[in-house]
């Protein structure tokens, strides 16, 4: 049912129901003022009545015939139109319209009362009249019948008016009412048409709304567009993440194919040849054991770079960098001893970020320091500095990791971040620093490779943004693919910097 059917119903039937409710309280009201006019001439009357009558109570306790007649008509005259029953010692006298006079009538009152006789009602005031001399004083009581006749036929007639308005108006209002919503439901029809026209198969469903001034109509249309606005998004990380997994899937089947085809070969040679010498048996075996740890390898830091790609904003939250840096030193001194690796950093510089991602981007930068920085005469020397920025614009945190290797020579700065790009002799991956690179995009963050200022080597400088007080939120980057060729080749070609 629609919505306009609906409210002509519920008016079709309200409006009546209000009708006879506010035609009651009139009748009511008008019955009111009938009875209070014909009491007011009743009241009236009575003076003048009586008179009359006290005079005739007078005459009748002297035994005076004729002088009662003429009081008597005098009584009659001054009533005119009403009825009255006068009763005293010597009897009734009673003329003009009454009840019947086996009806019980009250007694003395202050204010006309009704009285029902055979199907009609009667005004009836009572008075108690005296006569004749204060020792010889005569008692009776008088009557005033007044037909209420005319104040009924009066209120059965707005009665029935009533009762007409409130019939006509059913279907008049339901009708009146159906046009004012259909009137009013339009916005909300051509919202709906609109709405039916979107298709997300299509593209971006967007939602053209021109504010009608009717606040539920353009708040559903916000609504609406709000939710649309969150399924594109939400669309959108959906067809990255398809990317993304046929990315990995498709990397993971080129990178892979090498290592494992050798590991078949020296599985092969370990099957075929059973005499085997022992030197060739630990060579091949040693040699299945670094194909299946650089397999391993491979797999996990793929892993890394889907999972930085697939990351949402609800995981990022204030990081202190100071404490994440020194946490990643303490592990490197651990596992690398015969490495010499330093560390100063200033406390309190908190970032807004995504902490595993943080802690892959040190651990890479310092895993790639220790591979490719190591001089020829002096071993592993690496410093790692974190310190605010000093150039005096937003507040930013700066880390660099220097090393004394070969460095980095400018034309291949550009490449380094590239997926699979190593140094000719390198033992890596090719992908350390593209994890480094992915979380510098993801954070925001800003990286230059220079040569180390004191000597020999390279310095990889990473500048933060610092998360102002009181943040609880950050944006992600619009765009993620890392895990995909486009990513470095962009970066390749100098159309995006990380």
């Amino acid at each position: 049912m629609r919505l306009s059917t609906r409210i002509a119903l519920v008016v079709g039937a309200v409006v009546p129901l209000l009708v006879v409710a506010s035609g009651w309280v009139l009748v009511g009201l008008v019955a009111k003022d009938l009875h209070t006019q014909a009491d007011q001439r009743l009241d009236e009357r009575a003076r003048s009545v009586a008179t009359a009558a006290r005079g005739l109570l007078r005459v009748a306790s002297h035994d005076r015939p004729q002088a009662e007649q003429a009081h008597q008509r005098k009584l009659f005259t001054s009533a005119l139109d009403i009825g009255i029953r006068l009763t005293g010692p010597d009897g009734t006298v009673m003329d003009g319209p009454q009840p019947d006079p086996s009806v019980p009538l009250p007694g003395t009152t202050k204010h006309p009362v009704s009285v029902r006789s055979h199907g009609k009602t009667w005004r009836v005031m009572t008075i108690a009249v005296k006569g004749g001399q204060p020792r010889a004083r005569v008692h009776g009581t008088l009557w005033l019948f007044s037909p209420d006749s005319a104040s009924q036929a009066q209120i059965q007639l707005v009665r029935n008016r009533v009762i007409t308005v409130a019939v006509l108006a059913a279907p008049l209002s339901a009708v009146l009412a159906w046009a004012a919503a259909a009137g009013a439901a339009r916005p909300l029809r051509r919202l709906q048409q609109r709405t039916i026209g979107l298709d997300p198969h299509a593209g971006p469903a967007r939602l053209e709304h021109t504010p009608t001034r009717i606040a539920e109509v353009d708040d559903l249309a916000h609504t609406l567009q709000t939710f649309l606005a969150r399924y594109d998004e939400q669309a959108a990380r959906t067809v990255e993440a398809l990317a993304t997994a046929r990315s990995f899937a498709a990397a993971a089947s080129h990178e892979l194919r090498t290592p494992l085809m050798s590991m078949q070969t020296n599985l092969d040679i370990l099957g075929a040849f059973q005499d085997l010498g022992p030197q060739d048996r630990r060579d091949t075996v040693d040699d299945l054991r670094r194909e299946h740890g650089r397999l391993v390898g491979l797999l996990v830091m793929l892993r890394s770079l889907a999972q930085g790609d697939l990351v949402e904003a609800e995981a990022l939250a204030p990081v202190d960098l100071a404490d994440l840096a020194d946490a990643c030193v303490s592990d490197v001194r651990r596992s690398h001893p015969g490495a010499e690796v330093t560390f100063s950093a200033k406390p309190g510089l908190t970032v807004h970020g995504w902490q595993p991602g943080l802690r892959s981007l040190l651990d890479n930068l310092l895993s790639n320091a220790l591979t490719h920085g190591r001089s020829t005469d002096s071993g592993t020397h690496v410093t790692v500095t974190l310190r605010p920025s000093g150039d005096g614009a937003a507040p930013a945190a700066v880390l660099t990791v220097d090393d004394r290797g070969p460095g980095v020579p400018p034309g291949q700065r550009r490449t380094i971040l590239r997926r699979f790009h190593r140094r000719p002799g390198s033992p890596g991956y090719g992908l350390g620093l593209t994890l480094v690179g992915q979380q510098i995009a993801l954070h925001r963050a800003h990286l230059r490779v220079l040569d180390n200022p004191v000597g020999q080597g390279a310095r990889f400088e990473v500048t933060f943004p610092l998360a102002p007080a009181g943040t609880s939120h950050a944006a992600l980057p619009p765009h993620r693919d890392w895990l995909t060729d486009t990513a470095g080749h962009r970066r390749e070609t100098g159309e995006e910097r990380p």
